[in-house]
Order: structure tokens, then C-alpha cells, then sequence
């Protein structure tokens, strides 16, 4: 009986486990992209943004994202989940269509207009994505998982153009093994200094069953803001077997947005000798 148990107990979990890290890192990257409006920075611009360093590209990054957090009002929009897994316990799918509503500094309102397929995914994936990025509002979570030199080091590793423009590329590697922080590369606008695509894997290991996790998430400009465009992950199981996911973001209406005070010339310049000076 209770190996019967325990089986029944592995094959039940099996495919919500794969979801672990996409739910934590999701929830991460989607409290920071409340914030990322895109916003020209007087100080930075592409024409002449390979010259800056990493630590100048993570300054500009920071401070525009305090920025734009203060400047964000509100936003709507429609997002469209699907999931599937195969593996240990067979084949489960699902999908949910929800209308999203953020009001600042803290709320989020999601209302499922539909969902369909596996009720296991349904309720311990999808609602349980949207429940953790209700807590991910929380300002000590927000300041636990943010993009800055204090949870993370950064190596910039390329500078190329993009189908939105001129990007800096940053390897990024998390100062100590927490589930909030991750490991990968992020792709920053040389003009707004907002995050336009990520790619990542866990700091640590999100459960036993989970061999390798991987995520990435595009952002594209609406009106003058840099939104989640899409988002796809893929996890693998020690017993074989994985699961993906896929979130679309549409439907975008920005309902609330204020004037941002200016940023300090003195915090970011094109120009390294530059910078040196005005310290």
C-alpha cells in the first residue's frame, strides 16, 4: 500500500514539479516588467552605446526601472496560457484565457474568461502562477529578486542590433543559490535601458524531480512602454518526460501614466573617461 502510494503520489506531482521554476521565475520577471517603460535617457543612446561598461549599462538599467516603476500607473491587457506535459503518468494539456488589469503601486485583478483541458494544470499551474505573482507585488520580494548588483553579477558580452534596435548583451550570474534568482543572458535596450529579452535556468535546483529547467521571455514597445510580448519555457524530468509552457501577452491598453522626474547625468555617460571625471 504504500508504495502503491507513494507511485500514485510521484505520478500526480510529476507534472506540476516541471512548472516549479517556470511559476517562480515568471512571477520574478513579471513584477520587473511592470516597470519597464521605455523612456529615452538623455545620457545613454545607441549611436555610440558600445563604449559603455557593464556596470554602466547596469546603472542606467536600475535607475530607469526605479523610474519607470514610479511613472506606471495602470495597464489591461488579455493573456492566453498553454501547457503541456508528457512523461511519467502520461499526457495532460490545458489551456486558460485571462483579462488582466494592474493598478499601482500594488494591485493586479485577473478574471479567467476561460479555461479548458487538464484540471490539474488548471488549478496547480495557472492559478497558482497568477496567486505567486499577486505575492511578487510584495516590496520586499520585488527587492529580493531585482535585476541589480546586489543579487547579481553582470558581464557584458555583446552589443548587436536587434529587430527593435541596438541591444547590450549581459551574462548574468546570481551571488548566491536562491529559487528567486537565476543564471543566463539579458538583452537591454541601448536607447531605453529596459530589458527586451531574457533567457535563463534556476540558481538552484527547484525540486528533486526537475533534471534541467529554461525559460525565455521577449518584451516588445507599446506606445511608450516596453510590455511582455511572450514567454516560453521548457523543464525536464530525472524519469524522462517534460513539460512546456507558453504565455502570449495581447490586447495591451495603457490606463494610467505620469511624468517621470529626470535621471542624474552624473550616474551613466556613453563615455567611460567621462563617467571617470564627473565622479
Amino acid at each position: 500500500m504504500n508504495i502503491r502510494g507513494t507511485s500514485h503520489r510521484a505520478t500526480e506531482s510529476a507534472p506540476l514539479v516541471h512548472f516549479d521554476f517556470v511559476i517562480l521565475l515568471l512571477v520574478i520577471h513579471l513584477a520587473l516588467c511592470q516597470s519597464a517603460i521605455a523612456q529615452k535617457v538623455e545620457i545613454s543612446s545607441a549611436a555610440n552605446g558600445s563604449s559603455l561598461t557593464a556596470e554602466q549599462v547596469v546603472r542606467n538599467l536600475v535607475q530607469m526601472n526605479l523610474q519607470r516603476a514610479q511613472s506606471l500607473h495602470g495597464f489591461q491587457g488579455i493573456r492566453f496560457y498553454h501547457a503541456e506535459y508528457h512523461g511519467l503518468g502520461g499526457t495532460r494539456s490545458a489551456e486558460m484565457l485571462v483579462n488582466v488589469k494592474y493598478l499601482a503601486p500594488g494591485t493586479k485583478e485577473f478574471t479567467i474568461e476561460s479555461a479548458t483541458g487538464s484540471k490539474l494544470i488548471i488549478e496547480r499551474v495557472f492559478k497558482k502562477l497568477l496567486e505567486a505573482e499577486r505575492e511578487a507585488l510584495d516590496t520586499e520580494m520585488q527587492r529580493r529578486s531585482a535585476l541589480t548588483e546586489e543579487n547579481y553579477r553582470f558581464t557584458l558580452v555583446g552589443y548587436e542590433n536587434g529587430e527593435t534596435g541596438a541591444r547590450f548583451v549581459l551574462a548574468v550570474e546570481p551571488r548566491k543559490n536562491d529559487k528567486f534568482l537565476y543564471r543566463g543572458r539579458v538583452w537591454v535596450d541601448a536607447e531605453d535601458f529596459a530589458v527586451v529579452r531574457l533567457e535563463a535556468e534556476p540558481a538552484k535546483n527547484p525540486s528533486f524531480w526537475t533534471k534541467k529547467a529554461e525559460i525565455v521571455q521577449e518584451y516588445k514597445k507599446v506606445n511608450d512602454f516596453w510590455l511582455p510580448a511572450v514567454n516560453r519555457s521548457v523543464s525536464a524530468i530525472r524519469l524522462g518526460g517534460h513539460a512546456e509552457l507558453t504565455i502570449e501577452y495581447k490586447n495591451y491598453e495603457i490606463t494610467g501614466i505620469s511624468q517621470a522626474a529626470s535621471l542624474p547625468k552624473s550616474q551613466a555617460t556613453r563615455n567611460p573617461e567621462a563617467a571617470r571625471a564627473q565622479k
